[in-house]
């Protein structure tokens, strides 16, 4: 069986001889600015070259003194010359379309060949890359082939050897290692060698990547120290290819330089480490996505992207993506870092760490770390950190800082609301929090809890008649609407439901109660209020059924009946402390 993977691997990397590198931007360094500049800090000397360059700097805060200060007068230099003026060879330069990344590199080194062999369709390389300034060989630095895609480590004695196929007119390699300049060689097809140094024109233009991935206990566990040290050395270059096939991350149709790649298809049978996807990606087991996927990425058991996804990400367990997401993620759990736009479908949880517009639905939770716009489905529960525009249905709780939407849940929870939320309790921090005492025509002392807002409260209730010979006690639940008028009057229309216990918990006993209570704020934190009330009494319990001191007689004999059930007319008033 792994014969037949082998032979498979190595047909479909057969495939993946045409490579393009990816297109040249303007080179930032090389823009020409004029500045007559006097005693100014280094950092806003950069803000004005950026600003004339219509570029950025990224760079440590560390690596310089915040408070040096520059005088420099340059009349139509190139950038990279302004650079060298004001730190004096010490920072070497990367940049990309937007960025010129700064780097402490103190250090100089050279590549130096020792043998170079040519034949027919080989074209072979082998040698030392050297400290210039110590004359020491230099370990872990990374030699490659920008447009070849081949690279390579060189060994704890600095030696490096890389082979090329087919017939090629120029060899240009390049060696890079953290607090270095970058070096570059150009071997022609006449075997001459020219210097480079760090002014190579066809520098790095890639993508600004963070080491998110590598950064990752998933990355540090699938990725080779090898891979690592390559990634640390050559941070920003970047290709695009049509198609690339990988075994295991280790294992790749493109080598080491696999996470420098962009692919419109990758196909890897166990798992793999790309740039990025532009197309469909399949793995059996995992994908590893340095940068962003576009369109389709499908893994058996996990995706993880260091960028965004815009597309459809399916994934057996987990998706978890470092960036944004637009489009579609299915699976077990799906992680997002930052903003979500699409869809989040899920057996056991959703979580958008930044803002959601768009569906969560999970078998479990849902998590919205900033504003929800959309629907959250979960049969535990949802949570919105912040404000609600739109729907939590869940089926134990649902919890936002701010609802705006509506929540329906056993259990629902925001610190303010204007929406509603609809369940057996809701609690809302700066909403109702009312207990009412009250009588009626049938039950002379009730207690009421009411949690919510003016939209809709919940109604926790419980009640007794105090009676030597007409006792009844009673429990039971219900929600209200209040509409305010001003700051002393408002009209609280309720609809409740109860169970009335006499004596025998054989029988359902069930009296519904439609009230509307005028209510009148004598001071802040206390009220009154009353009103009629228009009760539904049903009861499957036999005439006589009552126990000894308990009432007989619930309905009333002026009384309507209705489909089974008997309705009277009543009264209800009280008072409410909030």
């Amino acid at each position: 069986m792994n014969s037949k993977l082998l032979l498979m691997f190595i047909f479909l990397a057969s495939f993946c001889n045409a490579q393009t590198p990816v297109a040249n931007h303007q080179n930032n360094l090389s823009k020409r600015v004029t500045f007559d500049i006097k005693k100014q800090k280094v950092s806003t000397v950069l803000q004005q070259i950026s600003t004339a360059g219509n570029f950025y700097f990224a760079y440590n805060g560390a690596l310089f003194k915040q408070d040096s200060l520059v005088t420099l007068n340059a009349k139509s230099l190139p950038v990279r010359d302004v650079l060298d003026q004001i730190f004096d060879g010490k920072v070497d330069y990367k940049e990309n379309d937007k960025y010129i990344i700064l780097r402490y590199a103190v250090n100089h080194f050279t590549i130096e060949a020792e043998n170079i062999t040519t034949a027919e369709n080989l074209y072979m390389i082998s040698g030392y890359v050297i400290d210039t300034e110590t004359g020491k060989k230099v370990k872990q630095a990374s030699v490659y082939e920008k447009k070849l895609l081949q690279s390579t480590l060189t060994d704890d004695d600095g030696f490096f050897n890389l082979k090329f196929k087919g017939e090629h007119s120029a060899i240009i390699l390049t060696a890079s290692k953290e607090t270095y300049r970058d070096t570059a060689l150009v071997f022609l097809s006449s075997i001459d060698i020219r210097p480079q140094g760090y002014d190579d024109p066809d520098k790095e233009k890639g993508a600004f990547f963070s080491n998110a991935i590598e950064d990752l206990g998933i990355g540090k566990f699938f990725l080779s120290t090898k891979q690592r040290i390559q990634n640390i050395n050559i941070p920003n270059f970047l290709a695009n290819t049509p198609f690339q096939a990988s075994l295991t991350p280790g294992l790749s149709s493109h080598g080491m330089m696999s996470s420098k790649v962009v692919n419109k298809v990758s196909l890897n049978l166990l798992g793999g480490y790309t740039a990025g996807v532009n197309g469909v990606e399949v793995a059996g087991l995992f994908n590893l996505t340095k940068g962003d996927v576009n369109k389709v990425q499908v893994a058996g058991l996990f995706n993880v992207v260091g960028g965004s996804v815009n597309g459809v990400q399916v994934a057996g367990l987990i998706n978890n993506v470092r960036g944004n997401t637009r489009g579609v993620q299915l699976g077990l759990a799906n992680m997002v870092k930052e903003d979500v736009k699409g869809f989040q479908i899920s057996a056991l949880g959703n979580v958008a760490s930044k803002s959601m517009k768009g569906v969560q639905l999970t078998g479990l939770a849902n998590i919205s770390s900033r504003e929800m716009n959309g629907m959250q489905i979960a049969a535990l529960g949802n949570m919105s950190s912040r404000t609600l525009k739109g729907m939590q249905i869940a089926g134990i709780f649902n919890y936002t800082r701010n609802n705006k939407g509506f929540q329906l849940g056993l259990i629902n929870v925001a610190d303010t609301s204007t929406g509603i939320s609809f369940g057996l309790l809701n609690f809302v921090k700066t909403g109702y929090h009312k207990i009412s005492l009250s009588t009626n025509d049938l039950i002379n002392a009730n207690i009421s809890l009411k949690t919510g807002n003016a939209s809709l409260y919940t109604i926790l209730m419980a009640g007794k008649n105090f009676s030597d010979t007409a006792t009844i006690e009673t429990f039971g639940l219900g929600f209200g609407h209040d509409f305010i008028f001003n700051k002393t009057i408002s009209i609280a229309t309720e609809l409740t439901a109860q169970q009335l216990h006499l004596g025998n918990w054989d029988y359902s006993n069930i009296l519904t109660k439609f009230q509307a209570n005028l209510q009148i704020q004598l001071f802040k934190g206390f009220s009154i209020f009353g009103g009629p009330t228009y009760n539904y009494y049903f009861s499957n319990a036999p005439i006589g059924s009552s126990a000894t001191n308990y009432k007989q007689q619930i309905v009333p004999n002026k009384h309507q009946t209705i489909n089974g059930y008997k309705g009277w007319l009543g009264f209800n008033a009280g008072i409410t402390i909030m």
